[in-house]
């Protein structure tokens, strides 16, 4: 293991060409629950210093890592590679938190920069760093980042415009989009599981959401469908081959026993 104050410019090159992290965190009770959540959208990890990192938090059922900052503002962040050479590396810092809608957060996210779903920036403020091997972490090929988060939540934020821009007021007040994106955080995510605070401002942004486009998606998501296809259509041709078979063996037996009265005749 090696221990760094801030974060080695070796390692900033390699954290910048990882895929995904792991964000843990937990409340200061000692039954209460360990959260690490896996974070992957492409776009959404940015290096600020040697000291200091951010990530845009996108829209999910829970809001454990909001709500255990807000609480002691202890956090941690994972990178391992699967893909060249092993290594583990961990981030150890105070967190903090800033919500859509706030200054805070506009800074960091201009109008169309956000991704879809986007509900907060978390900051992370290092005071450790570590390294291990990572020798047992298996080898994986990457293929593409998923879309299906940035669709679904284009599709809420996209309900929430529709309504402020029609009624012409503020999605805080109602009436309030009944799918939008604004009533899911204040249903899902103003509360932990813990019963610990949640999102406080978010959900009563009078902003309208003004997200970037979303990637195409990628060929490895779209066969999904095609490839189904293909499985049925090879399934298909199995039985074809199947039943051909048995009605050959049956057309042979038929031949035998029709031969057979014919000479008894």
């Amino acid at each position: 293991m090696q221990m760094f104050g801030e974060i080695p410019d070796f390692l900033i090159a390699w954290i910048e060409k990882q895929q995904m992290f792991w964000v843990a965190s937990a409340p200061l009770t000692a039954d209460g629950l360990v959260n690490i959540s896996p974070k992957g959208v492409e776009g959404t990890f940015h290096i600020v210093s040697p000291r200091q990192v951010w990530y845009e938090d996108l829209s999910g059922s829970g809001i454990e890592t909001i709500s255990h900052i807000r609480e002691n503002g202890r956090i941690t962040i994972l990178f391992n590679a699967f893909e060249g050479p092993p290594r583990i590396a961990r981030l150890y810092g105070k967190g903090s938190v800033f919500e859509f809608g706030t200054s805070e957060y506009n800074a960091l996210l201009p109008e169309g920069t956000r991704h879809p779903g986007s509900r907060a920036v978390i900051i992370l403020d290092g005071f450790k760093v570590s390294t291990t091997c990572g020798y047992s972490v298996p080898l994986y090929e990457f293929k593409t980042h998923r879309t299906q988060l940035l669709e679904w939540a284009a599709r809420k934020e996209a309900a929430d415009r529709d309504t402020e821009l029609t009624v012409g007021f503020s999605s805080a007040t109602s009436p309030r989009a009944q799918t939008g994106l604004k009533r899911w955080w204040e249903e899902r995510n103003t509360t932990s599981l813990d019963g610990l605070q949640g999102v406080v401002s978010a959900h009563m942004s009078d902003e309208i959401f003004r997200s970037r486009p979303i990637a195409k998606k990628s060929p490895h998501e779209i066969p999904t469908i095609q490839s189904k296809m293909i499985r049925n259509f090879n399934l298909r041709i199995l039985c074809a081959f199947l039943v051909g078979i048995l009605v050959t063996c049956l057309y042979q037996r038929l031949v035998v026993i029709t031969a057979h009265l014919i000479f008894i005749n």
